[in-house]
């Protein structure tokens, strides 16, 4: 069954799962951050079946998160590296962990988001750069263009 396609819409968060959106795809990411780059170890970790495993990692090469690279010749054996748009997807797994961490409590043991230096847990939020102020729907709105569908994009909050 063919899904609706957003590449094209004037919404970006609609372009952006279209990029990224299924699950399979994040948590493929997600293991690219850890360090993963073979179709094995990707297989091996998500016990994802190996046609769809194929088809997320073409899919996520094609939209340029991932980029093959030969690891071996003999059979030829190709590794998925993050590229420079598929790392700029850091900040929105974390965002997307630390909401799970907060509102979906594991069952088991729970991973933590933790400073490389100093080993100290980090609470995750989301900026204003220009202020420091956290993002929140009473702070900031999405302004849509007037000419745009904005059908699949959050609506301004109302005042």
């Amino acid at each position: 069954m063919e899904h609706t396609r957003f590449h094209n819409h004037p919404c970006p968060t609609a372009r952006a799962l279209d990029c990224v959106g299924d699950w399979w795809s994040i948590l493929i990411l997600r293991d690219a951050f850890r360090g993963l780059s073979r179709f094995d170890e990707f297989q091996k970790s998500l016990g994802i079946a190996p046609n769809i495993l194929t088809r997320r990692l073409a899919h996520l090469c094609e939209r340029g998160v991932l980029e093959k690279r030969p690891y071996q010749t003999r059979p030829v054996r190709h590794g998925y590296h993050l590229t420079a748009m598929g790392s700029s997807f850091f900040p929105v797994l974390i965002a997307l962990a630390s909401w799970g961490m907060q509102h979906i409590p594991p069952d088991g043991p729970e991973w933590r988001v933790i400073d490389r230096a100093s080993g100290a847990m980090v609470d995750v939020i989301i900026i204003n750069a220009a202020t420091g102020q956290p993002l929140t729907p009473d702070r900031v709105a999405v302004q849509f263009p007037a000419e745009a569908d904005s059908s699949l994009c959050v609506e301004e909050p109302s005042p």
